[in-house]
């Protein structure tokens, strides 16, 4: 069993902990130009890439490795945590799974495993159980993610191709019950016809930032769209160049439990893959208004004027 810290603090308490000097692993924060999130030792052994994740309280940072890109002989997951003085040293709690990401009531970890499919440990007191097989089925579930209303979100194939067939991959939803598990892809505006797999969904669904503009080399830029009142998604737009100048693999998207902060990874290689973060609330305020903007411009008909 894995012990934890940091699991009966009170709100207050997490929020002036948010706001200390140790949150983040001891970070200076970033403003709106992305800098490289690395504090010794995170990169002590092989590269780190994924999904990142803290625990609610900010007490705890889960992240994922790898020995080379594009191999899962090698990869895992290691924690940090903070012991009411310091950050202790990465240790390894999980191996060959990656994209660590918690449940809503925080009482589960999902790692996305080598067969396309879906791992879990459950919280047992204050440690984790050892991982075990959660879902697995004849599609692929890339970055899958849960929502406050039960609905998760997956990178799939969702029944057409082979599951490893990445090409083949949608942004797309899942819903389980008792009875039935049905998957379904999101559809445009978000999906393309290549690879769309890489994302993070906001708890209450209200938008998403995908990896969009795929080469088929993974080389890509992040994008959001918000959810609209009918259920369906805006048009993406960039998070702008200063996220997204340059030709580079750009994935494992993750905004942090107090909002403030964008995470993901940036690499044109294994040499300069690097945990990046920068400043998000700002940002998505002024995507937001931008958003608003364009909703209440007239839409033009193919003769110029407006529908």
């Amino acid at each position: 069993m894995i012990i934890l810290s940091g699991m009966h603090i009170d709100g207050s308490a997490q929020d002036r902990f948010w706001q200390s000097k140790s949150a983040y692993l001891g970070q200076e924060p970033p403003g709106d130009i992305p800098k490289v999130f690395d504090p010794d030792p995170l990169s002590d052994s092989g590269v780190v890439l994924g999904r990142v994740a803290f625990s609610r309280d900010g007490r705890a940072f889960y992240y994922g490795f790898a020995r080379h890109w594009f191999d899962f002989h090698g990869t895992g997951v290691k924690c940090r945590l903070f012991d009411g003085k310091s950050w202790n040293r990465p240790t390894v709690i999980a191996s060959n799974l990656s994209n660590p990401t918690f449940s809503i009531d925080q009482m589960q970890l999902f790692f996305g495993g080598p067969n396309s499919d879906v791992w879990q440990m459950k919280r047992l007191g204050s440690g984790w159980d050892k991982p075990t097989l959660f879902l697995d089925k004849a599609y692929g579930l890339y970055n899958f993610m849960p929502t406050i209303r039960g609905v998760y979100y997956v990178g799939s194939n969702a029944h057409q191709g082979n599951k490893h067939d990445y090409s083949s991959y949608d942004f797309c939803t899942l819903v389980m019950s008792n009875s039935d598990t049905v998957i379904k892809s999101l559809g445009r505006p978000l999906n393309t016809t290549g690879f769309d797999g890489d994302f993070y969904i906001a708890p209450d669904e209200s938008y998403i930032i995908i990896s969009a503009k795929e080469t088929k080399t993974y080389e890509c830029e992040l994008w959001i769209s918000f959810r609209n009142d009918d259920q369906t998604w805006s048009s993406p737009q960039s998070l702008g160049d200063d996220i997204n100048k340059g030709a580079a693999h750009r994935f494992g998207q993750y905004v942090s439990p107090d909002g403030k902060y964008l995470f993901y990874t940036k690499g044109t290689g294994e040499s300069d893959c690097h945990f990046y973060w920068v400043r998000f609330d700002h940002l998505l305020e002024r995507l937001k208004g931008r958003q608003k903007i364009n909703d209440k411009t007239p839409k033009r008909n193919r003769s110029g004027g407006p529908q």
